[in-house]
Parts: C-alpha cells; structure tokens; sequence
C-alpha cells in the first residue's frame, strides 16, 4: 500500500463540516471545510438541516475507507426519508436538533424524577442534551407537525452512515476488536457519486465528534517523552476534545459509575474498555462571549489586526506583558473568579438550572480589563475539568495525563493554564486536527489496513509536544480551587433563598 492512497476522516461540528485526506501513518495531505448553517427560532432552541450536512460533506478519489463522525445531534426523517421539521414553524428543511439545543429542561428532569436504573448509565442525571428528552419534547409539542410525521430518528453520525451506505444499521463496536457492521458495507453509486469517490470503497462505523477525537490523540505512543504515562495502560490517559464545548473521555477495564458523568459504554470508543465521559457545554462559545461582549473588544479587533495576530493569540501576548516581570500570567487571576456555567453545568454536578458567575469586576473596561476576565475564564474553565477529573478518581479511575485536541489546543494560554490547574502534563498531537485523524481510524480499519483500532491509534495518532504543569503554581490553583467550589455552592444558596415563599 502505497502513499497514493488515503483514508478519508470526514468531521461535522458544530458550525462546519470537514474533510481530510489521511495516510497510513496518520499525516494529513490535505484538508477542506465548508459552514454549516445554524438556525435560532426561539431561545435556547438549536436547530439545522441533514440536507445541507450532507451537501458539505465532500472529498476525492484515490481513497481505501471513509469513516464519519458528528455532533451527537437528533435528525429527523418521514418514511420516505425526507425532513420533518422540528420548528414550531415548521420549516421542513430544518430538521436537526443540535446538541447544544436546551428545549427539553422540563422532560429530562421529569425522567431524572423516575429514578429508573438505566439512569445509572448517564451519571445518575438525564442531560437535556441527551435524546431521550428531545424525543419527549418532540412528542409533547409538536406531535402533529412532527412526532406523527416522523419514522426515522438518527443521531447524526448514524444519518451519516445510512447516508454513505444505505444501511440502517447504528454504531457500535464489537467484542472481538473489530468494528461494526456497517465497516463490513461500502458507500453505495449515489453517496459515491455525492462525495466523488468510487462505488463499494469500505465505510466505517460512525462514532461522535468527541470519540473520534479520543481515537486521534489517547493511543499515541509516547516513548521518550518521559511522560507519567509511559508503560502503564491506555486507562491512565484522558482525552479533552476541546472546541465550542469540551469533552473529557477516560476508559477503564471495568465499568465504572461516576455521578454526573456519563457512562461506562462499553466499546463505545476504544474496543473491549468502559468509556466515562465528563464534559463542559460551553468552552470555546463561553471565551467567544466572554471576549466579544466586552466594551474593549472593538480596541483589541484593532491592535490585533494592527499586528497580524488572531484576537487571542494578541490577548494572550498583552497578559504576558501586564505581569510582573518573572511571575507567571496566572497570578493575574488572584481577585478575579469566574464560574464558567454560563449554558448549565453539564459534569460532574450535572445540574442545567445552575448559570455563570463573576466576582471582582470594577467600573473600567479597558484592554488590560478585558484580558483579566478572559484569563480568569479560562482559569474557570480549567478548574472545571479539575473538578471532573476529582469525580472521576474518586470512583476508581487513575488518570495521569491529558491528551488534548481540537480548536482551543491551539491557544497555548489555553493548554498551560489546563496543566497549571490540574497538575498533569498535557500532550498535543502533531496533527491538530486530530478528530479527522480519529475519524480516519475508522476508514483505516474499515477498509482492514489495520486489524484493530488500538493497532490503527497506536500507527496514526503522534505525540506533538508536551506542555508541563509549571509546580510553581500548585499552592496558588488549590486556593483559587477552593474559591471555584465556594461559588457554585454559594449559587445554589442563593436560589434556595430566593426560592422561599
């Protein structure tokens, strides 16, 4: 097998769907990407097409395997296939409910209420972002626009996979260390004709978003880089898929139940383990608000593109400069707190009501205020993966290094302050876009270039670099760690006081 030949990993986010011609090692030759549309009809209500996801979903020839994944958004299909809105307008065309779509607060409460045991399974808590409610809430307010219209509910990876292959059959990985059913289909003339490649090339199994992303990085071997890590077992890793939210993925030999965080699936990233997944609902859109709500937002548009810089990297270099000559940026953050649950806390307290929180802001909004906040919101959003790591040891998991990747691993403020906060090396990949190369893993194996997928993350997922945790900083986030935890429990009080009649 040549190096003409390539596997394509085809990655459809939140706001793009993209594509990537990938080689046997796990380099990538090339990359595409095309938006995606996002629709808000009321608030809190997240919606897009299936149409227009499959319409951007395109690649070459020359290709072995393809292997897909997405947002674990719901799409929904009539018996013909075609789209059934999910608007209250009923705009046929706009039939996805996104992930980050929070609707259905009232119905996963009430399935929470049940206490059924499968519940054990999601962290204790059913998430308004997980399916279950979404259908209910589907089925409660738009029985006859759609719940009655409706024959097919897809999450959006499985669409994806029936999309290529015709198959209608859902993901999921097998005992004996191969990959499901649909690996064993390939794409049929019309999906072929779509995305210009050939007839029957093999089609992976469809995984989400988040996992592909734990493919790309968490098998990396890391000989020679002196990492906790090295000669113990892959459970020792935890993958942060960081981008618009934040995953974090650990696999353990034994099911493990960690309260607010989801899981153990067996297989449902790495074959044979138990996946827990923790995670944060807004990471990269909390930075976004944070920064562009700010009154010196327009000045800081202005020095950067005055210098030729993304808005961060610039926010990140004028940090550098407003600390005392020797002392870390970090130590900016000491009177300024930030609860990050601007969107609901998602793990480990898995409660939707609870909203962000500020302490120590002043009357001036000049360009050094406006990168105080958004150091000490990246320092909230690092605690809270400390916070998740916490729940995740507590029953059982013994993790000692973070394998990050996606968009916000290329804010070096970002990734520092993760390892400052939690203590832990963090490793980047060599690829950035480390989820097609996880998505890749599956066309690999799919097209049976690699027997197996630890085989495949072992050959094509690399160590970049290495980010060590400054020890400097260990005394200074265990306090500011001990304010973080003071604050939710602080709103919570808050509410119970408000609350009394």
């Amino acid at each position: 097998m040549g190096e003409d030949f390539y596997y394509v990993g085809v990655d459809v986010g939140t706001g793009s769907a993209r594509a990537a011609l990938v080689t046997r090692e796990g380099q990538i030759k090339t990359t595409t990407e095309e938006p995606l549309s996002i629709w808000r009809p009321k608030p809190e209500h997240y919606v897009q097409s299936s149409t227009e996801i499959w319409q951007r979903c395109c690649t070459k020839n020359q290709v072995l395997g393809i292997g897909f994944d997405a947002t674990c958004s719901l799409v929904v299909l009539d018996q013909n296939f075609q789209p059934v809105s999910v608007t209250e307008e009923g705009e046929c065309s706009q039939n996805v409910v996104m992930w980050m779509d929070h609707r259905a607060a009232e119905q996963a409460a009430r399935i929470t209420n049940t206490n059924h045991r499968v519940l054990s399974r999601v962290g204790g808590v059913m998430s308004q972002e997980m399916q279950p409610p979404k259908l209910l809430w589907l089925k409660e307010n738009l029985k006859d626009s759609c719940w009655d219209k409706a024959a097919h509910f897809f999450d959006l990876p499985d669409f994806l996979s029936w999309k290529a292959t015709g198959s209608l059959t859902r993901r999921v990985l097998l005992d004996n260390n191969t990959i499901s059913p649909s690996a064993l289909i390939g794409l049929t003339a019309e999906a072929a004709s779509d995305l210009g490649l050939n007839p029957g090339t093999a089609v992976g199994a469809s995984l989400i978003d988040a996992h592909a992303g734990g493919l790309g990085v968490i098998g990396a071997n890391v000989s020679g880089f002196n990492l906790p890590c090295e000669h113990q077992p892959i459970t020792s890793r935890m993958a942060m898929i960081c981008g618009t939210s934040t995953c974090h993925l650990a696999v353990s030999g034994r099911a493990l139940f960690v309260p607010g965080v989801w899981g153990p699936y067996l297989s449902a990233m790495v074959p044979g383990l138990w996946l827990n997944e923790g995670g944060q609902s807004a990471t990269g859109s909390l930075i976004d608000h944070v920064v562009q709500g700010h009154a010196a937002y327009p000045q800081l548009q202005q020095q950067a593109q005055l210098r030729g810089e993304n808005i961060y990297t610039h926010l990140n270099t004028h940090l550098d400069s407003m600390a005392r000559s020797g002392s870390a940026a970090d130590l900016l953050g000491s009177s300024l707190h930030v609860w990050p649950d601007f969107h609901g806390n998602r793990s480990p307290l898995a409660d939707p009501s609870l909203k962000g929180m500020v302490v120590g802001l002043s009357l001036r909004h000049t360009l050094d205020d406006l990168a105080l906040l958004y150091l000490a919101t990246i320092q909230a959003l690092a605690l809270g993966t400390l916070h998740i790591l916490e729940a995740m040891r507590e029953t059982g998991h013994d993790i000692s290094t973070v394998f990050m990747c996606g968009g916000l691993s290329k804010n070096r403020l970002f990734v520092q302050v993760q390892a400052n906060a939690t203590g832990m090396p963090v490793v980047l990949p060599d690829q950035m876009e480390a989820v097609l190369v996880g998505a890749a893993v599956l066309g690999a194996c799919a097209s049976r270039g690699y027997g197996t997928i630890q085989e495949a993350m072992a050959r094509m997922a690399k160590v970049g670099r290495v980010v060590q945790p400054d020890p400097s900083l260990k005394s200074f986030y265990e306090r500011k760690y001990k304010v973080f935890l003071q604050l939710f429990s602080h709103q919570r009080e808050y509410q119970a006081l408000m609350d009394q009649s």
